[in-house]
């Protein structure tokens, strides 16, 4: 997002939109993150540990998110802000490190490495900016600064009891999403102004486009290590194959019209570009479900298909396009749904699907997916060029 001034650190409208290396550096650090998320939830036997999981997936996301806002408010090619890329790659190494081990040791590794990330981020915007002056850009970054040492308190107090306090962490991150939602309001400085967000250029869609793509790639990376552990047989290698469909269906599904859903959510008073984070949240929990099943499915192909791994193999490709939808609401009502209701498919075999070989409900579940992506969208309004855009007047 960009904001008037003469600043060099501010990001200017007439200013490049690609991304930088460092950037995509940034990227790839924490795609190896969400690698390790997946394979932590195929680990996880229940429905706490399954949100458990989503608790650290949304930390690992929020780290990612608020840096690229970042990267949108300001000039990514000024030392602060690189300094800023770098502490949150040391971050997401962090959490990585501390993910296997969290609920049992770690704890303070894991918090550190998020807390203090979004604090000394925070800081050296707040004093880069006061030594160049810029008043609305300072005041922004104090509100983040306000929000993230209340909610930090709630993340340090949770990992000081021995072993988690998920009720803690839990309120921690909530703070966090809500007070972004609610555009930070802080005493005396009120919340972030509403201006501030429906100036958007392209960068910052790109940056979106850019992770989604890199976070699909682990649909095929975890079956990818778990084949060349266990070796090769017919079986294995057509849960791969299925592995691979499903990414590539999964990346058309996302890229329908990607681009212009992105550059059209800077309209609607930035609605949509303030809600995109929640949105991809969805999405992204819907690659590392889907990752975390063909990891066991390309270990175990054939028998039978437990509960839980039929929530994950139906479940993780339905949230994806369940997220794709929340964002096409956000920006306008031309959801093709004639496509989205292929997702009902896997539903219908649902009553005997745990009967089946897993690698046969991953087939019904690409099959799913393919119709999605074939089906001629007809006269839906989202193929058209200039995206009606949804109005509200929810602010």
């Amino acid at each position: 997002m960009t904001t008037g001034g003469t600043s060099a650190l501010v990001r200017r409208m007439e200013g490049s939109t690609r991304a930088t290396l460092l950037e995509l550096l940034f990227d790839v650090v924490f795609v190896a993150a969400l690698a390790l998320t997946s394979a932590l939830l195929t680990e996880e036997h229940s429905w706490s540990g399954g949100a458990k999981v989503l608790l650290m997936l949304t930390a690992i996301w929020w780290t990612w998110s608020l840096t690229a806002i970042t990267t949108e408010f300001y000039d990514p090619q000024q030392r602060p802000i690189q300094a800023i890329l770098m502490i949150a790659m040391v971050g997401s190494v962090g959490m990585a490190v501390a993910l296997p081990m969290v609920t049992i040791s770690h704890l303070l590794l894991f918090v550190i490495s998020y807390v203090g990330t979004h604090l000394i981020r925070c800081i050296i915007l707040v004093a880069a900016l006061r030594r160049q002056g810029h008043q609305t850009a300072r005041e922004r970054a104090t509100r983040f600064l306000f929000w993230f040492t209340v909610s930090g308190f709630f993340w340090i107090a949770g990992a000081l009891m021995g072993t988690p306090n998920w009720g803690f962490w839990t309120a921690a991150i909530t703070i966090d999403l809500v007070a972004s939602a609610a555009r930070y309001p802080t005493p005396r400085l009120g919340q972030v102004p509403i201006a501030q967000y429906t100036q958007i250029t392209e960068h910052l869609g790109e940056r979106y486009q850019q992770f989604l793509i890199l976070a699909l790639g682990d649909i095929i990376l975890l079956p990818t290590l778990q084949v060349s552990r266990s070796g090769l047989d017919s079986f294995r290698v057509a849960a791969l194959l299925c592995a691979f469909a499903t990414m590539l269906l999964l990346w058309q599904v996302y890229a329908f019209h990607a681009s212009e859903l992105l550059r059209a959510a800077g309209s609607n008073r930035g609605r949509p570009a303030r809600l995109a984070p929640y949105t991809h949240l969805v999405l992204l929990a819907g690659v590392v479900a889907t990752a975390a099943s063909f990891e066991m499915v390309v270990e175990h192909p054939t028998g039978t298909t437990p509960a839980r791994w039929l929530v994950l193999i139906i479940g993780g490709p339905a949230l994806f396009v369940f997220g794709r939808v929340l964002f096409v609401l956000l920006v306008s009502w031309a959801v093709t749904w004639r496509r989205v209701a292929w997702q009902l498919t896997p539903l219908l075999v649902l009553p005997w699907a745990g009967g089946w070989p897993p690698l046969l409900v991953t087939a019904v579940v690409a099959l799913g997916l393919a119709g999605h992506v074939l089906v001629p969208p007809g006269t839906d309004r989202e193929t058209t060029p200039g995206l009606d855009v949804r109005r509200t007047d929810d602010d």
